[in-house]
């Protein structure tokens, strides 16, 4: 029985070596720089999300903009109409179609079909 364990032990440090050594020697892993416009559009849409929520809170359409520049699209006004639109089609989260109605408006991009997702305006007291 002691034999049984002592090969075990043996094959388990054996092994957790190896590992080690392929994992941080031999095969170690390589980073890679990417620019963001070769993104999956589900994750430039997600990061469209996340600006349009820091837009909502700071209402900087410059930094938004600055932003949005790094997907280098032509017209940064249009994208975010196609990804409000988009995500108004798709029936995706209504908060998130809430804040890109607002980056959207915010850009001069308010159509028809984001109207009723325009925040209501709040009465003064």
């Amino acid at each position: 029985m002691v034999r049984f364990f002592a090969s075990l032990l043996v094959a388990l440090l054996v092994g957790l070596g190896l590992g080690l050594y392929l994992g941080w020697v031999q095969f170690p892993v390589q980073q890679t720089d990417s620019a963001a416009t070769v993104l999956a559009q589900r994750y430039k849409d997600e990061y469209t999300v996340m600006i349009a929520q820091g837009y909502l809170a700071d209402q900087d359409i410059t930094g938004a903009l600055e932003r949005l520049r790094m997907f280098q699209v032509d017209n940064i006004p249009t994208y975010v109409q196609d990804v409000t639109e988009r995500y108004i089609t798709n029936s995706r989260d209504v908060r998130d179609i809430r804040v890109l109605v607002a980056l959207s408006e915010g850009l001069g991009r308010l159509t028809p079909i984001m109207e009723p997702y325009r925040p209501l305006p709040v009465s003064g007291a």
